[in-house]
């Protein structure tokens, strides 16, 4: 704020000043109550402290004011009228800095207050109104310079179709928040703006700046067209370049198709996103055996087990007094390489409380639990505000620690986070963020995280391989390229009983989370992709592993 300066008060025809000099230093620091205490009996007794307050709220919303600014008060005789000058200057969303002069009349020791007084170049009885033109939207664009979302925040459009819709987002009526924020910027009420995606993320950079007319209106004597205080042209919005493939985004939401779920398809190398479908960031689900990935991780790093380790062949397991059942309540064991790639519930329930609470969530914050993604800058990401995937930060229990183990309990996960799991490994243990904007002032500030030794993701890519070539993930294999991948199917809760049926002696059939997550090709990993399926009509290796098969495909060329 400017600082308030005035000469020396002299008594007199001067004594009124000191008023005035409070009345503008309030006014700076937006005090309106400790402004009214300075305004005249006969004003405060016509014009109460909220409509006061209130004239001057609407003046400095309508002229988009982020800040006020008084310069050095002198007083004049007008008519045997004492009148102080008041420089007064606004820093403004919408027209920059306007500046001007308000003449406030004296009586007595105070202010003579009237609502034209809250604004420069308002006459009695005038009111402040702002003429919005609107600037043009800036488009979004993948990585060719395909367009994902271009034309007015009215009728956004992209080639790609709703396809874009994953990753660019959608512009639609503001929350009542929103439109807090955009009215201020200069925005008509009400105004489209992005509601989510990139849409959201960016949604200022992509909107650019209104302009306009601020006017004086109304007035006793309005004859003519209002008087202009103050003028901008609109700036239009900048660009934001994502890394989004045109024909991968497609291949991605076509793969998913009407099912409700996500895909994220990342660059094995670099991490960066090149499609995202459906709800890939914005709807952790339980991420089931996927999750044994991060098990067999912190497993190996342990040195708890080995590939050859042999494990008994039952249906179900015991860990802390209740019984955990494989899938189907089929058998399975055998060596833990035959586990991995069956997806052994028997196998890896117990393996929880072996590697305990504190090295199991330590290795699943390591690959990106508990973070927000790290998509874009904080400052895009706070717009946003993505939901995390989470594990609890402590599992004390052995009961818990073995559902935790394959990813059911209080686990919760995105396609992105799983996709990031599969780059680690792709990447030879290194996390890479998960960029999806190639500005660089944009990008996000997170660098490569080593989750594990180049051994281990050795290890861990040898299990994923065999769990395309001969386990639950054969869907997902490809003609000619070598796929590594990982099943997974979280359980929901029962499903309804049809009318009339029971339970007795029967198995209660669940709802299930379809998942899957891969690269390709496994020796010399070109992309990873992840899907998931909520309440799948089968398990991840029926239905979320052919959609992570078409994926790849695409992006790799395969027939």
């Amino acid at each position: 704020m400017a600082a308030f300066v005035v000469g020396a008060i002299v008594a007199g025809d001067r004594a009124g000043l000191p008023t005035v000099q409070r009345f503008a230093d309030d006014w700076e620091r937006e005090d309106f109550a400790d402004m009214y205490a300075q305004i005249s009996p006969e004003a405060a007794k016509r014009y109460p402290l909220s409509e006061f307050t209130d004239a001057y709220g609407k003046a400095q919303q309508t002229a988009t004011v982020r800040a006020v600014a008084t310069g050095e008060v002198s007083e004049s005789d007008s008519g045997g009228t004492r009148v102080a000058t008041l420089p007064v200057s606004f820093d403004t969303n919408a027209f920059g800095r306007v500046s001007g002069q308000i003449r406030l009349p004296l009586a007595g020791d105070r202010v003579a207050w009237s609502p034209s007084l809250v604004f420069p170049g308002l006459s009695p009885k005038q009111r402040l109104v702002r003429r919005t033109r609107a600037p043009e939207r800036a488009p979004i664009l993948a990585r060719d310079g395909t367009p994902l979302a271009e034309g007015p925040a009215t009728a956004r459009s992209s080639p790609l179709g709703a396809a874009a819709q994953g990753a660019a987002g959608e512009v639609s009526p503001p929350s009542p928040e929103q439109d807090q924020e955009m009215t201020e910027l200069g925005f008509p009420p009400g105004a489209p703006t992005g509601t989510s995606g990139l849409e959201l993320a960016f949604n200022r950079r992509l909107a650019g700046r209104p302009g306009g007319k601020l006017v004086a209106a109304g007035g006793a004597k309005a004859t003519g067209p209002p008087s202009v205080i103050a003028a901008s042209r609109p700036v239009p919005g900048t660009p934001v370049h994502s890394t989004i493939d045109p024909g991968l985004q497609r291949a991605a939401a076509a793969a998913l198709g009407g099912q409700y779920g996500g895909v994220a398809a990342l660059d094995a190398d670099d991490g960066s996103v090149l499609a995202l479908a459906g709800i890939a960031f914005s709807g952790p689900q339980p991420p089931g055996s996927t999750f044994k990935v991060i098990t067999t991780t912190a497993a190996l790093d342990a040195g708890l087990v080995k590939l050859t380790d042999e494990f008994p062949i039952q249906t179900s397991t015991v860990v802390g007094g209740r019984e955990v059942a494989n899938a189907h309540n089929e058998s399975c064991g055998g060596s833990f390489a035959e586990a991995f790639a069956e997806s052994c519930n028997s196998v890896f329930v117990p393996l929880g409380p072996k590697i305990g609470s504190q090295r199991l969530v330590g290795t699943a914050e390591r690959y990106g639990f508990n973070s927000p993604p790290s998509l874009f800058d904080d400052q895009a990401l706070k717009a946003l505000s993505p939901p995390v995937s989470t594990i609890p930060t402590s599992i004390p229990d052995d009961v818990e620690l073995g559902v935790t183990a394959i990813g059911q309990g209080e686990v919760l996960a995105t396609p992105l986070e799983l996709a990031s799991v599969a780059q680690t490994v792709a990447n030879g243990g290194v996390r890479s963020p998960t960029a999806l904007v190639r500005d660089r002032a944009l990008q996000p500030a997170a660098t490569p995280v080593r989750v594990t030794s180049p051994e281990t993701a050795a290890t861990l890519r040898g299990l994923m391989v065999r769990v395309v070539t001969s386990g639950t993930g054969i869907a997902a294999a490809l003609p000619g390229i070598q796929v590594a991948g990982k099943t997974g199917t979280a359980e929901l809760g029962p499903k309804a009983l049809e009318a009339g049926a029971s339970q007795s002696g029967a198995t209660v059939e669940q709802n299930v989370d379809a998942w899957f997550t891969g690269f390709a090709p496994a020796s010399q990993p070109k992309l990873v992709a992840a899907a998931m399926v909520v309440n799948a009509s089968g398990d991840g290796g029926t239905v979320a592993a052919p959609i992570v098969q078409q994926v790849l495909a695409a992006g790799l060329g395969a027939g």
